[in-house]
């Protein structure tokens, strides 16, 4: 008999649940998303948009960093690094890991920031301080929207780890806060910065492809061994949404480099999604062959399918194919694809050092794909040109995480626009619960909110900016 039973029609897809109930084998249903949207919620009286809202100027941007687990844990230092940026407190409900996150920071020649932990209202405690600029959240998924939603309201821009939030409602709310506080929130998308992700932008808007049709993005990264690691994912957090949730988990990391190149929600925007899921065979597969019995993993029943897939239609007739696949045997990929009147990229294609290959008119023929080389080199984004080597030195996932990090103490202390603002965020982390709402649907299209509130039809600078300098540090 399978160890993985038919997926309920019940969606089950999660709000804020404790990890620790879920880990001792406890069984909760988790709030439903709603698959019909409905009209955008009306601001409220002096509420307006924060689209085109710069930062304000910084002489020097003031962290703190709430979860210090391995996202954290590794992002602090290199917060530290980038010029004009200090830390200021560490947070995590383990006491221990903000001692530790502090020690690195002093052995490094670092200020020691204030330490926070043993509870989990020590954040709040945190964010009572006078010297934070900016927080940035490294928590498990289902405490994203509080620390987000917390640090806004403290006053404080914040940038957010993947997802910001998991339901339409807490997506709405954070847009809605970030108008009314004046605060800018951001997702922590580090692949938008990814170097041939960046070029393949700058060729999309020179119009190298032509009229752009489609794109397909994905995350498709074997975390099996890492899933039931004791030690990776404190408490399991990551593997156990797997036993309540029927959802693409984690598809930002694909969507948002093919949306950026698509302009959505500058000039055009996401209208409906589908999804469709494979049968959740890996996870279940992997612990009969890898995982003792005595582990408590075998009191989970696996729900989610191994290849969840997002068929994403735009204003503009383009279409978006986006892929989660954390379950099964495979290289790593984020697929990075996307196609025009004119021709083709494609990443993680073969063995070229760039890893991504090519095919477009009037340059080629012979139906033969050629390296993106000499593509990447002409048109390399300023942000890698400029600070491509203190990446490589600096941040992890080959160097993206330092520039999306770089780029925003920059933004901040320099007083311009984001590049990533609230609604790119809500727009991309919506795959998450209109997935599960499609899903519970047998796979039906559902609406996609647009969280402009019709403004996203105006042209206006995003990823693809123009070059500045980062403020001289006095």
């Amino acid at each position: 008999m399978s160890e993985t039973p038919a997926v309920s029609r019940r969606l089950l897809l999660g709000g804020a649940m404790a990890t620790g109930a879920l880990a001792a084998g406890m069984t909760a249903t988790a709030p439903a998303a709603t698959a019909a949207t409905g009209p955008a919620p009306r601001r409220r009286p002096g509420q307006k948009s924060m689209i085109g809202v710069p930062f304000e100027v910084h002489r020097t941007v003031r962290v703190a960093v709430i979860g210090l687990g391995n996202r954290g844990g590794g992002m602090v230092m290199s917060w530290a690094a980038v010029p004009g940026c200090t830390v200021t407190a560490v947070c995590d409900i383990r006491a221990d890991r903000a001692r530790s996150a502090a020690d690195r920071l002093v052995s490094k020649g670092e200020p020691r920031p204030a330490e926070y932990g043993g509870s989990a209202d020590a954040y709040a405690r945190m964010l009572r301080r006078d010297d934070i600029d900016l927080v940035y959240v490294a928590t498990p998924w289902e405490f994203h929207y509080e620390h987000g939603r917390a640090a806004l309201l403290s006053g404080r821009h914040a940038v957010v780890e993947l997802p910001v939030a998991t339901e339409l409602r807490q997506l709405w709310d954070l847009v809605d806060t970030s108008e009314r506080t004046r605060r800018h929130l951001l997702l922590a998308e580090n692949c938008s910065y990814g170097r041939n992700e960046l070029a393949m932008l700058r060729m999309a808007h020179a119009g190298v492809f032509g009229e752009i049709t489609n794109g397909h993005g994905g995350y498709l990264h074997d975390l099996r061994e890492l899933l039931f690691s004791d030690t990776y994912y404190t408490d399991s957090w990551r593997r156990l949404w797997h036993t309540r949730s029927t959802a693409s988990l984690y598809p930002m990391h694909g969507l948002a480099p093919i949306a950026a190149a698509m302009d959505i929600n500058r000039g055009d925007r996401m209208t409906t999604l589908r999804a469709t899921a494979t049968a959740p065979k890996g996870l279940a597969d992997y612990r009969e062959r890898n995982i003792p019995r005595d582990h408590p993993s075998w009191k989970e029943t696996y729900i989610n399918g191994d290849l969840v897939t997002c068929l994403i239609e735009t204003e503009r007739g383009r279409v978006i194919r986006a892929e989660h696949d954390v379950s099964s045997p495979r290289p790593y990929s984020r697929i990075n694809t996307l196609a025009g009147s004119r021709g083709i990229v494609e990443d993680y294609a073969g063995p070229a050092p760039t890893g991504a290959r090519v095919y477009l008119e009037p340059d080629h023929a012979g139906h033969t794909w050629r390296d993106f080389a000499d593509y990447g080199k002409e048109y390399d984004h300023w942000l890698w040109r400029k600070v491509g080597d203190d990446a490589a030195n600096n941040g992890g996932h080959g160097g993206m995480d330092y520039v999306l990090q770089w780029r925003t103490v920059q933004l901040m202390r320099a007083g311009l626009v984001p590049d990533i603002d609230v609604y790119d965020s809500a727009a991309w982390c919506s795959a998450v619960p209109l997935s599960a709402a499609s899903l519970a649907r047998d796979g039906r299209p559902v609406e996609i909110p647009d969280f402009t509130r019709g403004a996203w039809s105006a042209r206006r600078p995003g990823l693809d900016s123009s070059p500045t300098d980062m403020p001289p540090v006095r």
